[in-house]
């Protein structure tokens, strides 16, 4: 089931980025000659129009063929028929379109898994106290097992995020909880949270405002109206987009490990490991990796799209594209680099299994 549910996660979002250059290319006159699911030997195919749709037998993503795709200038064409709607042929605002659509079908997508996300329900703690910790500012001021908080200062609260948000803003600063205890009579207590050291996402050291309590993990299932979750899709896809961008350059700057390079085992154990937590977690889980797959693509490396997007806009300032020889040259750079980095993804895929280390 690792493997099924692997093909269907990197299938499904490689069709979909496929799919965006089939959409834009027709959409901006260029002739498709083929437009095939999966890879491979076909196992059937249908000609429609100037287009041959087929299904092949390796369900993993699709590929998109083009009139004159591999052609660079009239001097490469020759008699070549039907010119004008050849790839090579067309303005250069318009191959640009053809060669982003791709990476922007995935991250769009990513908008449309997490606004199915919202619309569906997302589970969210209540702000109800489970433990509280020794010697704590929480247990100092009388806060125990099983407290509701319903107000900071002037702020109703209702779900935990709520409540942790203004006490990790808050180091050293008294604050008045409006508590109701498990007798349902409310009390009001001056907490005062404490600034502690502690460590974000990125393994760097920060500090926030803690009171010393943990959640008792009761939960409500959200909804959210269609205007809102679509709202909502587009700030988590941001926010996902951001988050990437930053680990990358975290990563640079060797603030976040090499080891945590993940290649396909990482990407199948963990489409298994987010299955297993029901419908919701894999549809988030894909929803990310399609905004890795947008984002990746669009990087100025040769032979991704945002390489064949350094090229044409170097053809726009030179007003011609470049020579043959520069592009293949180029190309094998770029081939080279992807598959040392390939191969560093499968090597700490290959030592996180044998060493027992935890995934991401």
């Amino acid at each position: 089931m690792t493997i099924v549910y692997a093909v269907l996660l990197l299938g499904v979002l490689i069709f979909v980025h496929e799919l965006g250059h089939f959409i834009f290319a027709k959409a901006v006159g260029i002739k498709v000659t083929k437009f095939s699911l999966g890879m491979g030997p076909k196992l059937i195919s249908r000609k429609y129009g100037d287009t041959e749709y087929a299904l092949s037998a390796l369900l993993i993503g699709g590929y998109v063929r083009m009139h004159g795709d591999e052609m660079t200038s009239d001097s490469d064409a020759g008699e070549i028929e039907e010119k004008d709607r050849a790839f090579f042929a067309q303005p250069v605002y318009k191959r640009a379109i053809v060669v982003c659509a791709g990476s922007l079908f995935n991250i769009f997508f990513a908008v449309l898994l997490f606004t199915i996300i919202f619309l569906t329900g997302v589970p969210r703690y209540l702000s109800v106290v489970g433990e509280v910790g020794k010697d704590s500012p929480a247990l100092a001021a009388g806060l125990t097992k099983g407290d509701e908080i319903t107000q900071i200062g002037s702020t109703h609260i209702h779900y935990w995020d709520e409540m942790t948000e203004i006490i990790h803003e808050s180091p050293g600063k008294p604050l008045n909880f409006t508590v109701k205890g498990a007798d349902g009579q409310s009390r009001t207590l001056n907490i005062t949270p404490q600034s502690k050291t502690v460590k974000n996402l990125f393994g760097e050291e920060t500090h926030m405002g803690l009171i010393g309590i943990s959640p008792s993990g009761d939960s409500n299932k959200v909804t959210y109206g269609v205007f809102d979750s679509i709202i909502m899709g587009f700030k988590k896809t941001w926010e996902v987009v951001v988050l990437l961008l930053l680990s990358i350059v975290k990563l640079f700057q060797q603030v976040i490990p090499a080891n945590t390079i993940g290649g396909p085992i990482m990407i199948f154990q963990m489409a298994a490991k987010q299955s297993a937590g029901g419908f919701l977690s894999f549809i988030m889980f894909m929803a990310v990796i399609s905004i890795n797959l947008g984002v990746f693509n669009l990087f100025p490396i040769p032979i991704l799209d945002g390489g064949h997007m350094v090229y044409l806009a170097i053809e726009a300032l030179r007003k011609k594209p470049l020579s043959e020889q520069a592009i293949a040259m180029s190309q094998k750079v770029g081939l080279a680099l992807l598959l040392m980095l390939m191969a560093f993804a499968m090597y700490n895929d290959v030592v996180r299994i044998f060493t027992g280390e935890k995934l991401p």
